[in-house]
């Protein structure tokens, strides 16, 4: 129906002090039928500054028969001063299981016939949104008729069908590139919106993770009852880092694919990247869990001691991955082997021996001073992430674990599989070690380790925090012992919350103006 005393203005259109105070003209009349004449300025927030400051005083003595409604999705661009003089109602976006629930209830009213899969993806469409979802179910009738079917849908909505999002993910899992390929050539040839195909896939992805990190997650996996078995399938054979790494590969393409001329081959080169992620990792087949086969126990290799750690590990295989190097049993009474995977690089023009890694001495000195050679390992990580910063990014996980000879000795926790994998990379190795050489000043090798659990070496990270908490300490004593900021503390009883250091080029200006 229709009500004269309730007016709609669109915010983005009628957003000048003009349109303000035409409105403040009408809002004297009295309503002709109801109680209130009723404002609703939807998208308030596109309103310009001199049309706040003109609605300002009518909001601060409003008529009695007046009633302002502000509809926006971006509170934080009001001015504070309507705000302050407005209550404020935070809606929250529908979720998928009402939204289904109402569709079917209108569909059942309107005698529409409609499967769960079909409404599942007007849900999805509709992303939390009602009024979107019954357009699209209003199109999906005028375009099929009182009969809406997922085909009809998935040409309406332009979305891929839900077999060939299995057909990938299956090839991805099961580590086929060849299976993979044809899985987008199918979506190609069908005239699939590939952007689309992508952003599916990445959903996907997100809810295996869920379902894998967050056991009985299935109010935040919004799904049909099968599709959501197929998802918990799927977290029960991925490895986590392999999960948030297929994250991150298609994430990047369906970046890509905006602006590629050729978005059937960057879809092409990330499935093919995918399945080779699965391969490299030594996991994601079906039933595999990714762990490489243990060696028998009288075959275990006398394992040589990483500087300054005092623990046992085992020789490098440098022909192979570092997640596929096989792991010795624990030999009874032997002391605790420290290291499990081992890798060692080196530059091009002296290679690793990794057949026979050096041994290190027993008595060995501490991380950064061991014959002549000094280096810290924090500068080279700086030195990294300024040419490369998401290598330094992983290379901010790292711990020095000691120097030998020319060799640097560097670990990661248990947990930095997927970033040590990525350090390990040929180009990636090829900058780590010219920074190494940079710093140093002489030509090093490097060796990557894994470290127990219980390895008390502090991170490039860690080491970070701690003196940046150091600094923020001495920081707040300094200011708490300054005279006048006592005097202010005393007189207004007051406590110190946060410090902050003033800017160095804001110094200098404010030293500027004094002169």
């Amino acid at each position: 129906g229709s009500a004269l005393d309730v007016m709609e203005i669109d915010g983005a259109s009628s957003n000048s002090v003009d349109d303000v105070r035409e409105m403040r003209e009408t809002i004297k009349t009295a309503p002709a039928r109801d109680r209130y004449r009723v404002y609703i300025i939807d998208e308030v927030h596109m309103l310009s500054t001199a049309a706040f400051n003109a609605l300002l005083k009518t909001l601060e003595e409003p008529p009695a028969h007046v009633v302002f409604i502000f509809a926006t999705t971006e509170c934080h661009k009001i001015p504070q001063t309507i705000l302050s003089r407005c209550q404020h109602f935070t809606f929250r976006r529908i979720s998928r299981r009402e939204i289904v629930d109402q569709l079917r209830r209108v569909a059942q009213g309107e005698g529409i016939a409609v499967d769960d899969r079909s409404l599942g993806m007007l849900a999805r469409a509709a992303d939390g949104s009602m009024r979107d979802a019954l357009s699209l179910l209003d199109q999906a009738v005028a375009f099929g008729g009182k009969e809406v079917r997922s085909d009809d849908l998935m040409a309406l909505l332009g979305s891929v069908s839900h077999q060939s999002l299995r057909e990938l993910v299956t090839a991805i899992v099961e580590q086929d590139p060849a299976r993979a390929l044809r899985a987008v050539a199918a979506v190609q040839d069908r005239g699939s919106d590939l952007r689309q195909f992508c952003s599916e896939l990445m959903e996907h992805i997100r809810n295996v993770l869920v379902a894998k990190m967050v056991p009985g997650a299935d109010d935040l996996i919004e799904l049909a009852p099968e599709e959501l078995a197929e998802t918990k399938a799927d977290a029960a054979r991925l490895p986590v880092e392999n999960v948030q790494e297929l994250f991150r590969i298609f994430h990047q393409t369906e970046e890509g694919l905006r602006s590629s001329q050729h978005p059937w081959f960057l879809l092409e080169m990330a499935v093919v990247r995918a399945c080779r992620l699965m391969i490299e990792s030594g996991g994601g087949g079906l039933g595999k869990t990714g762990a490489g086969p243990a060696a028998p126990t009288g075959a275990a290799p006398q394992r040589s001691r990483p500087a300054s750690t005092g623990r046992e590990s085992s020789p490098v295989r440098g022909a192979m991955p570092a997640d596929s190097i096989p792991q010795p049993a624990q030999i009874a009474g032997s002391a605790p082997k420290q290291p499990a995977v081992e890798q060692m690089v080196a530059a091009k023009s002296e290679p690793a021996d990794y057949t026979h890694p050096p041994q290190a001495r027993q008595d060995a000195p501490l991380p950064g001073v061991n014959g002549g050679l000094q280096l810290s390992w924090e500068a080279v990580v700086e030195r990294v992430h300024s040419e490369k910063p998401n290598l330094g990014a992983f290379l901010e996980e790292t711990a020095l674990v000691g120097i030998e000879n020319d060799i640097v000795t560097i670990g990661y926790r248990a947990s930095g599989g997927a970033s040590m994998k990525m350090i390990l990379k040929e180009d990636y190795q090829r900058l780590i070690l010219e920074a190494c050489q940079a710093v140093a000043g002489r030509s090093v090798r490097l060796r990557v380790v894994t470290l127990d659990a219980g390895a008390s070496m502090p991170t490039v990270a860690q080491l970070r925090r701690e003196r940046e908490a150091v600094t923020e300490e001495q920081l707040r004593q300094e200011t708490l012992a300054n005279p006048v900021v006592q005097e202010v503390l005393s007189v207004f009883s007051g406590e110190v919350k946060e410090v902050r250091r003033k800017p160095a080029e804001t110094v200098q200006q404010s030293g500027l103006e004094q002169q």
